[in-house]
């Protein structure tokens, strides 16, 4: 059976996401299309998220999951006690799973 490291991943509050966006020097729309949420044609013309729009405002109840969040700070290298590493070049890759 395999075993699970627990990782404490709370919700950011929308201050906390935005301070996040900021540090990484991202723009509500390229956070966005980094983690996959809508962007769309906004009504002045370029892009927006409507979606990571909400999940910053504070009269909003939506707040980005958890374990998303985590996933943000991984990949703009922000999390506080995990990194992401490339693979090993060096060594062989195996694509079969351990049981």
């Amino acid at each position: 059976m395999p075993k699970f490291t627990s990782i404490d991943m709370p919700s950011p509050s929308g201050d906390e996401l935005k301070a996040a966006r900021v540090a990484a020097g991202l723009s509500q729309v390229e956070a966005a299309q980094l983690m996959a949420y809508p962007v769309q044609a906004g009504s002045r013309g370029g892009l927006q998220s409507r979606t990571w729009q909400a999940l910053e405002s504070a009269s909003d109840p939506r707040n980005m999951p958890g374990p998303i969040f985590a996933m943000f700070q991984l990949l703009t290298q922000q999390h506080p006690s995990l990194k992401l590493l490339a693979p090993d070049s060096s060594s062989p890759r195996s694509d079969s799973h351990e049981s």
